[in-house]
């Protein structure tokens, strides 16, 4: 085999090595490309927790009658504006799951989407429902939600 040649086939196997790794990259560029919806929502949870962090540093959560019980901070999650950001974080997790039920465009699986923000309502709630009411709905519904994907898969 002549200089060139192995010079050629060395090359080559370089070539090969990296395309994985460029075809890794281009396909994560692509997801994002194809489902801004997912950036979207944690972008709001993002910016929901730090406006709820604001009006609770300034006061502006104590003005209002209906979030001074939930704001007395008995439940388990300390400060209990976590409480709320978790609340919130769980509602804006389910406005996904029906942007993509409803728009076929952004429409995948949306099992675990369902299971988070059961979880974070959960803890949300928490605070202001008993524990040990809230926590036994939680694992409830997600059960049911795994059973009717189960059933409508099998469709």
């Amino acid at each position: 085999m002549s200089d060139q040649q192995k010079y050629e086939k060395q090359e080559k196997e370089e070539k090969d090595e990296k395309e994985p790794q460029k075809h890794e990259e281009k396909s994560m560029e692509e997801k994002w490309h194809r489902d801004p919806l997912g950036t979207m929502i944690w972008a709001l949870i993002l910016i929901w927790a730090g406006l709820v962090w604001l009006g609770w540093n300034f006061g502006v959560m104590e003005r209002y009658a209906f979030l001074r019980r939930f704001l007395a901070g008995d439940g388990i999650i300390q400060p209990p504006i976590m409480a709320l950001i978790f609340l919130g974080a769980g509602v804006l997790i389910l406005i996904e799951v029906l942007i993509r039920l409803v728009v076929p465009v952004y429409r995948r699986s949306v099992i675990g989407s369902i299971i988070v923000a059961a979880i974070f309502l959960g803890i949300g709630l928490g605070d202001l429902i008993k524990w040990n009411f809230i926590w036994p709905v939680v694992i409830i519904t997600i059960g049911l939600v795994i059973i009717l994907q189960g059933l409508l898969r099998r469709k």
